[in-house]
């Protein structure tokens, strides 16, 4: 069972173990969150892959992947409270095209 999740009292952060890493954006529609979350798992378990197979090509694809979704996520670049509805909006729907070719 998971544990709750702690956030800040500006809703910004999640706090894991004392440490704090940003939220995901709350404007996310919750079917559009789900569809990048679960590239973000996709694309965690291909660097894994990449690292035991040694294949630095592979595992550089596959950190793109994992940037692009938390990009699209709210969790790096632009701080999403940074951001206009139109910006949030327009950074959700570029994680949800499709990736770019190897």
């Amino acid at each position: 069972m998971s544990r709750p999740v702690e956030r800040t009292p500006d809703g910004r952060y999640v706090v894991v173990d004392g440490r704090r890493w940003r939220a995901t954006d709350p404007d996310l529609p919750e079917d559009v969150a789900a569809i990048l979350r679960s590239e973000l798992m996709s694309a965690r378990r291909a660097v894994g892959a990449a690292l035991k197979a040694d294949d630095a090509g592979a595992e550089a694809t596959a950190r793109a992947r994992v940037q692009r979704a938390k990009t699209a996520l709210g969790e790096r670049g632009t701080p999403w409270w940074e951001q206009t509805a139109g910006e949030r909006r327009a950074r959700w729907e570029a994680g949800l095209d499709p990736a770019p070719g190897p």
